[in-house]
């Protein structure tokens, strides 16, 4: 962590296997957890600019170095009591930058930041239901942290047009009709993207929500004797327990599954995760998230 006038910025390991994560919280007791790969930088609260007839949970816009930027009230967001929404000062905003854009969450404290195995990332409690706010669950020092799901956090504050799944078909819906593919994501918010938008093209969608259980779907689902297998899979790369490129190298490592097409669809930006993808064996990597061009990927895939 570099102090850097006023801000601090981070930069991750290369390294597939561990996860690191910024720790913080809202205001309670309970610590969340962010991927440091998807954060630019933490800095003080600025002043905010306040948006007639925004989201409940969006503070307002900041000016960062000449751009605009949208602070999210986290605790708001998540249903927590939206901690600085009367606050005139305070807290820590935290930038990030994934599914193509930027934005930034306002918080109570950044604590710091700590290196996990993802193996020890397990998946959130199947009873916490589709309402939860949370990826994933580690144990850091004895106290249970929470990774939070900002993709659903970001997508029900800036709401995906539904015009956009229906320009995915490109006139031309159900051209995948019967077809199976695998969605493979731990956001609740990325996997019903996902499947809209090949429900469009008329593919039948097997849904895992992280690596491991979708390495056991596939053995099952590929088997010698299936008569209805998964031809492609669309996985996450960061996800609880297994994630995106390990699924992607024991699928390589199955002789009736190494000719499968793996796309790994990311909310993550840059080279190193186009490089790392590669390593692992998958055919092709995306950022997310453009309905069309998932559909376009598909159909190249499938075609």
């Amino acid at each position: 962590m570099a102090e850097i006038q006023g801000k601090r910025s981070y930069a991750a390991v290369d390294s597939s296997d561990r996860l690191e994560l910024l720790l913080f919280s809202v205001g309670t007791a309970q610590p969340f957890g962010i991927n440091v790969l998807k954060v630019k930088e933490v800095i003080d609260c600025p002043k905010l600019t306040q948006v007639p007839q925004s989201h409940h949970s969006v503070r307002g816009v900041a000016h960062l170095r000449g751009e605009p930027l949208t602070v999210i009230d986290l605790a708001a967001a998540i249903g927590r009591g939206g901690f600085a929404m009367n606050a005139t000062s305070g807290g820590s905003v935290i930038i990030t930058e994934f599914n193509r854009s930027m934005q930034g969450f306002l918080v109570r404290q950044v604590d710091r930041i700590v290196v996990c195995d993802w193996s020890r990332v397990l998946p959130p409690p199947r009873g916490s239901g589709s309402r939860s706010y949370i990826t994933g669950v580690t144990d850091i020092d004895g106290a249970l942290v929470q990774i939070l799901d900002v993709e659903k956090v970001l997508g029900e504050v800036v709401k995906v047009d539904p015009i956009m799944f229906e320009s995915a078909s490109n006139n031309e819906g159900g051209e995948l009709q019967g077809r199976r593919v695998m969605v493979v994501d731990d956001s609740s918010l990325a996997r019903s993207q996902t499947t809209q938008t090949l429900g469009v093209l008329g593919l039948d969608c097997v849904v895992a929500r992280d690596g491991l259980e979708a390495l056991q779907m596939l053995k099952q689902l590929n088997g010698v004797e299936s008569e209805w297998p998964v031809e492609m899979v669309i996985s996450d790369i960061e996800m609880p327990e297994m994630d995106g490129y390990t699924l992607t190298s024991e699928i390589r490592n199955i002789p009736s599954m190494k000719g499968l097409y793996v796309l790994l669809h990311t909310s993550l930006n840059g080279a190193i995760n186009t490089e790392r993808a590669k390593r692992a064996g998958a055919d092709a990597i995306l950022t997310k998230f453009v309905p069309e061009e998932l559909a376009n990927a598909v159909r190249g895939a499938l075609g």
